[in-house]
C-alpha cells in the first residue's frame, strides 16, 4: 500500500480576474475550488491511473469536512485524523501574475498528533510512505523524523518532498526518493544553477547522501533523474503551461506508483514526466486519458549521449 501523509491540508480557492486593482473592487471572471496540499495531490494522481493508495494527515471542520466528502465522491481511501480546528483556505489570485495568499492551518493538539502517530504504526513491510508539504502549528518540529523512525522500524520505504535544510538534514536517512526542482535544489547546498551541467554533481551527491533515486524538474529545461548507475535526461514537452499547482506531486506519484507497480526505473522516470506535464496543461490535477496522450510525446535519453 502507498500512503500519503499531508500535514497540513487546504482547500485551494482560485480566483480569476482580468486585471486585479489593488485597493479597488474586482470581480471574479472565474473561480473554483479544489482540494489541496502535495500530498492530497499525489493521491489524486494515483487514483487517476488506478493505483490505490491511503491519504493521512489532519482534517477539521466544515472546511475538513468538504475535503472528506471529495474523496468520498472519487472514491479516495483516507484515514484522516479529525482535528478540533478548520482546515485552511488557500486563496490563488490569478491575473496577470499570479498570487497567494496561504492560510496558517489548525493548531495540533498533542491527543491529535498521537493518534495519527498510531495510524502511521499501522503500516507493514514493503508499503510507501510519501511524506509531502509543510508542517502544521503545533506539530512537533521533528514529527517527520517521528514518522521516518516508524517506516525504518516497519521496513516501510519512504519518500520525503519537502524543501530547505530539513531535506538536507533527513537524505541520510535513505529516502526512496527526493524530487526537489531545479531552484529547492540549489537552496539545498546554495547555489544557483546555470545550465544542465552544472546539476549533475549535486543530482549524485544526494545519492551519495543516501537518496535511492533523486529526479530534478528544470522546468522548460525538462527533467534529470538519477540512480547508482545512471543518469536520465527527458526534454521539455511543447504544450500551454495553465497552471504549475500539483505538478511536481503528480511527477512523484508518476514514478513512485509505477516503481510499485513493478515497472523499471526508467519506465518509471517516462511515466512520471507524462504525469507531470500532463497535469502542467490543466486546470487540476491531469486525468488518466490526459497522461497517455502526453506519455506518447516524452523522450528520455541517457546523460551521457546529449
Amino acid at each position: 500500500m502507498i500512503y500519503t501523509v499531508t500535514l497540513n491540508p487546504s482547500i485551494d480557492y482560485i480566483v480569476e480576474v482580468e486585471e486585479f486593482i489593488e485597493g479597488g473592487l474586482n470581480r471574479a471572471k472565474k473561480e473554483y475550488s479544489n482540494i489541496g496540499g502535495k500530498g492530497i495531490m499525489v493521491s489524486k494522481l494515483l487514483k487517476n491511473i488506478g493505483i490505490e493508495s491511503t491519504a493521512l494527515g489532519f482534517i477539521g471542520g466544515y472546511t475538513g469536512d468538504y475535503i472528506k466528502t471529495c474523496f468520498e465522491k472519487n472514491d479516495m481511501n483516507e484515514n484522516f485524523t479529525k482535528v478540533r480546528e478548520n482546515t485552511r483556505i488557500n486563496v490563488k489570485l490569478k491575473s496577470k501574475c499570479e498570487s497567494e495568499i496561504n492560510g496558517r492551518g489548525p493548531e495540533i493538539k498533542e491527543n491529535e498528533q498521537e493518534d495519527f502517530l498510531k495510524k502511521i504504526k499501522n503500516i507493514s513491510k514493503g508499503d510507501t510512505v510519501i511524506i509531502s508539504g509543510s508542517s502544521a502549528p503545533g506539530l512537533d518540529q521533528d514529527i517527520i523524523s517521528q514518522i521516518i523512525d516508524i517506516c525504518i522500524e516497519k521496513k516501510a520505504d519512504f519518500v520525503v518532498d519537502i524543501s530547505g535544510e530539513k531535506l538536507l538534514d533527513l537524505i541520510s536517512r535513505k529516502p526512496l526518493l527526493i524530487k526537489p526542482n531545479i531552484d529547492e535544489l540549489g537552496e539545498l547546498f546554495g547555489i544557483e544553477f546555470k545550465s544542465i551541467k552544472e546539476i549533475i554533481p549535486y543530482g549524485k551527491k544526494c545519492l551519495e547522501m543516501g537518496a535511492k533515486y533523486v529526479i530534478v524538474s528544470m522546468g522548460e529545461e525538462g527533467a534529470l533523474f538519477f540512480s547508482s548507475e545512471d543518469i536520465y535526461f527527458a526534454p521539455r514537452i511543447e504544450g500551454k503551461l495553465i497552471n504549475s499547482v500539483g505538478a511536481g506531486d503528480s511527477m512523484l506519484a508518476g514514478f513512485v506508483g509505477s516503481l510499485k507497480e513493478g515497472k523499471d526505473k526508467v519506465e518509471s522516470f517516462k511515466i512520471s514526466v507524462a504525469c507531470g506535464t500532463a497535469t502542467a496543461f490543466c486546470q487540476d490535477i491531469a486525468n488518466k486519458e490526459e497522461i497517455e496522450k502526453i506519455y506518447k510525446k516524452v523522450l528520455i535519453k541517457e546523460y551521457r549521449t546529449l
